[in-house]
């Protein structure tokens, strides 16, 4: 922390990031270590650890707390705090209520923390990709094989469930005199500013109308803030993930799927949005790039 610890005081400031890895072995390889140390972030959501829990490592200066998953070489979120949590809980300890959730619980998909050193409860996410339905589905016009829709209706699945899980995990943190901070790769770029070709990007997974529905859904000025979008404004960017393959990377021609969605009063603490993209992509640590977002507590204001 660069100010003293003690809630929302009146210098109070610190620095959420949210970062899928693509694999924390491999983001360490390419230098992850490097970035962290630079930054030096005091929160860090990370998605897609994609390793067992005993390679995921230490990180000088900071607690770790993660959910591997069971599904080998697949998922994993973790958040790094400066001072280990007051309390952590993993859809294992702590098993979703909400109906439809419990195909997922094992997965190593979302984890919260509260925090010791602010009246925040931050959780971690990392949301299904899915995929076309099947009337959408053209064999020969697509990267991965037909699947008949069941990618698309584990997804929806998925939303459908965490939607109300989601404002149960809200609520509890407020009544606990905490705000809280959805944090991850949620797969769902919400408006037309958060993917560079959005026309096209309307009958894509991540961006399909129902898609796009649900986010809007989870937002509401009682509810749940987009923080990036708050400080960056209706324009376009900033973005977040870039193909692998192709020149995506070079013309910035990518997707915002990686979010911070506050409760109102941390929204309103929110004053710089930061994408942490590297200058060429032989430096990418991985097909995503950090957002990092700076909340000065000073300027917070009760919402309406």
């Amino acid at each position: 922390m660069s100010d003293p610890p003690g809630g929302h005081g009146a210098d109070s400031v610190f620095t959420v990031a949210t970062f899928n890895l693509n694999g924390i072995r491999a983001a360490r390889r390419r230098g992850f270590d490097e970035w962290l140390a630079s930054r030096s972030p005091d929160v860090v959501a990370l998605q897609e650890l994609r390793c067992p829990a005993s390679e995921i490592g230490d990180f000088p200066g900071y607690s770790v707390a993660a959910d591997v998953g069971s599904i080998a070489g697949r998922n994993g979120v973790a958040v790094l705090t400066r001072r280990p949590g007051t309390a952590v809980r993993t859809w294992v300890t702590h098993p979703p209520t909400a109906r439809g959730l419990g195909e997922f619980a094992t997965h190593g998909r979302y984890l919260e923390v509260d925090l010791a050193d602010q009246p925040i409860t931050v959780a971690c996410l990392y949301l299904p990709k899915g995929g076309l339905p099947a009337h959408r589905q053209r064999p020969g016009s697509m990267r991965e094989r037909p699947d008949g829709g069941q990618k698309y209706e584990r997804k929806q699945r998925f939303l459908a469930a965490f939607g109300r899980e989601l404002d149960r995990s809200r609520r509890a943190a407020l009544r606990a005199g905490r705000d809280f901070l959805l944090a991850g790769d949620l797969n769902i770029a919400h408006t037309q500013h958060d993917v560079t070709n959005w026309r096209a990007a309307r009958s894509m997974d991540g961006f399909l109308p129902e898609d796009r529905e649900w986010f809007e859904s989870i937002l509401g000025t009682r509810r749940l803030v987009d923080v990036v979008r708050r400080v960056h404004g209706a324009r376009p960017g900033p973005l977040t993930w870039w193909s692998w393959a192709g020149a995506s990377f070079a013309k910035d021609v990518g997707w915002r799927i990686d979010h911070q969605l506050a409760t109102p009063r941390l929204a309103a603490c929110a004053t710089q949005v930061a994408v942490d993209k590297e200058l060429s992509a032989a430096q990418r640590l991985s097909d995503h790039a950090p957002l990092v977002v700076t909340y000065r507590m000073h300027v917070c204001s009760d919402p309406a």
